[in-house]
C-alpha cells in the first residue's frame, strides 16, 4: 500500500499474458496493428495535403481527423508493445499523468471534430449556394481550432482534478493504460463526489454534440428526401454515409465501455472493451472514408 499519492513514482499496468511466447504474441497483434493505423492515415493525411483536388472543408476537417486518429492510438499501443516486449509492467508517474492527458486529449477534439463534420455536411447538402460562405477557409480553421482546443480545456480539467486526489491503495491499474476510473479505484476516499461536477461537464459536451449531430442529420434526411432524381439521393447519402459511420463506431464503442451495468464487468470484458474503444476507431475511420471515396482513391 501507498501512503499518498506523492509517495508514487510508478504505476503497475496489466499484462495482457504472463507466459512469454503470449507476450510476444501480444506484441505482435499490436505492432501489426498500430502499423496499419499508421500507414492508413499516413496516406490520408499526405493525399489531402499533396493534392490541391482535396483542399476542401471535408477533406480539411478529414486530415485533422487522421492527425487525431494517430496521436489517439500512439499514445498508448508503443507503451504496451513496450511492456510486452521487455517483460515489464512499470510506466512512470508522470508517463501515466502524460498517458490520461493525450488520450482524452485527441478522443475529445476527435469527438468536437466529428461535430463540426456534421454541420460541414448539413451545409453541403441543406445549403449548397452558401457553402463556400459558411464554410470558408478561414471558418474551417477557426472550426478545427475550437475543436482542439475543447479537447484540450476537457483533458487539461479531468487529469488535473484525477492527479490532485490522493492515492493510497496500491499503484496496480486493472488495464493496459492508464485510464480515470482505474486511477480512482486507488483512491484513499470516496473520490466519485469530487468529479461530480466535471462529469456535469461531461455530460454536457457528449450530450449537446451528439444533439447537434442529430438534428444535423434530421434536416440532411429530410433536404434528402425532397431530391427527386434517385442519383442525387444517393449521391447524398454517399457523402454522408461514411460520417455516420465513424461516429457511430466512435460512440458504441466508448459509451459501451464507459456505461455498461456493473454487474456485466470484469476484468476480460474491460480489457476487450479498452482495446476496442482505443485501437479500433483510429485503425478502421480511414478505411471506411476511402472505401467508397474516388476522389481519395484517385489522390492515393
Amino acid at each position: 500500500k501507498m501512503s499518498n499519492s506523492s509517495s508514487l513514482n510508478e504505476f503497475l499496468l496489466l499484462p495482457f499474458a504472463d507466459t512469454r511466447e503470449l507476450q510476444l504474441l501480444h506484441f505482435s497483434l499490436f505492432l501489426a496493428i498500430y502499423l496499419a493505423a499508421l500507414m492508413a492515415n499516413g496516406l490520408i493525411i499526405t493525399a489531402v495535403a499533396c493534392d490541391y483536388h482535396l483542399h476542401t472543408p471535408m477533406y480539411f476537417f478529414l486530415l485533422n481527423l487522421s492527425i487525431l486518429d494517430l496521436g489517439s492510438i500512439s499514445t498508448i499501443v508503443p507503451k504496451s508493445m513496450a511492456n510486452s516486449l521487455w517483460n515489464t509492467k512499470a510506466i512512470s508517474y508522470l508517463g501515466c499523468v502524460a498517458q490520461v492527458f493525450l488520450f482524452l486529449f485527441f478522443i475529445s477534439a476527435e469527438y468536437c471534430l466529428l461535430t463540426v463534420m456534421a454541420y460541414d455536411r448539413y451545409v453541403a447538402i441543406c445549403r449548397p449556394l452558401h457553402y463556400g460562405t459558411l464554410l470558408s477557409s478561414r471558418a474551417c480553421v477557426k472550426m478545427a481550432a475550437a475543436a482542439w482546443a475543447s479537447g484540450f480545456l476537457y483533458a487539461l480539467l479531468h487529469t488535473g482534478n484525477t492527479f490532485s486526489i490522493p492515492l493510497c491503495q496500491g499503484n496496480a491499474l486493472g488495464l493496459f493504460f492508464c485510464e480515470i476510473p482505474q486511477i480512482l479505484k486507488l483512491s484513499c476516499l470516496d473520490s466519485y463526489h469530487r468529479e461530480v461536477w466535471l462529469i456535469v461537464v461531461s455530460t454536457c459536451l457528449v450530450f449537446g454534440c451528439f444533439l447537434f449531430i442529430v438534428v444535423s442529420y434530421v434536416q440532411i434526411f429530410r433536404a434528402v428526401l425532397r431530391i427527386l432524381p434517385e442519383q442525387g439521393r444517393h449521391k447524398a447519402f454517399s457523402m454522408c454515409l461514411p460520417h455516420l459511420a465513424v461516429v457511430s463506431l466512435f460512440l458504441s464503442t466508448v459509451l459501451f465501455a464507459y456505461l455498461k451495468p456493473s454487474s456485466i464487468s470484469s476484468s476480460a470484458l474491460d480489457l476487450s472493451l479498452a482495446v476496442l474503444y482505443s485501437m479500433l476507431p483510429p485503425t478502421v475511420n480511414p478505411l471506411i472514408y476511402s472505401l467508397r471515396n474516388k476522389e481519395l482513391k484517385e489522390a492515393l
